[in-house]
């Protein structure tokens, strides 16, 4: 599946501060959903270039601001080859938890289904029936064909 990440650092505006500087955010879009973020940096507007997404100029300040901001292009990139290295779909939702570190555990259903049913099975004599055993085994077929 071919997935488009798009990447814009831009300024914004409405949060400027009273020195007239405003803060740099990134948007990623991945098929037309999108989420932003500050990337924790400050600059003049005047000193912005839109069309390059990076701060004009040639200083030390600049230096630092656009290597800053060609880390966090970065960090997007690695973000998205884990992602397709671990076999998740890519969407704006996974990239932004793979990308914070906000791993949220899924636990999925038939995984949930198979680990009751070894538990059962461990403890048929003891404190369940093998009749319980099959019940619950056949409830997992049917479950399974049901998905399916």
């Amino acid at each position: 599946m071919n997935t488009t990440v798009s990447v814009l650092f831009y300024l914004k505006r409405s949060k400027a501060h009273n020195e007239g500087t405003c803060p740099i955010y990134v948007r990623v879009t991945i098929l037309t959903k999108r989420f932003d973020f500050s990337s924790n940096k400050h600059i003049n507007p005047e000193r912005w270039s839109s069309e390059g997404s990076k701060v004009k100029g040639t200083g030390e300040e600049t230096r630092t601001i656009n290597s800053h901001l060609d880390n966090i292009e970065q960090k997007i990139v690695e973000a998205e080859k884990m992602i397709f290295k671990n076999d998740m779909i890519l969407t704006s939702e996974s990239l932004k938890n793979q990308l914070f570190g906000l791993n949220v555990n899924q636990r999925m259903l038939i995984p949930i289904f198979k680990d009751h049913n070894n538990k059962i099975k461990e403890l048929v004599g003891k404190e369940y029936a093998s009749r319980t055993l099959e019940l619950c085994t056949t409830s997992f077929k049917h479950t399974v064909e049901f998905l399916e």
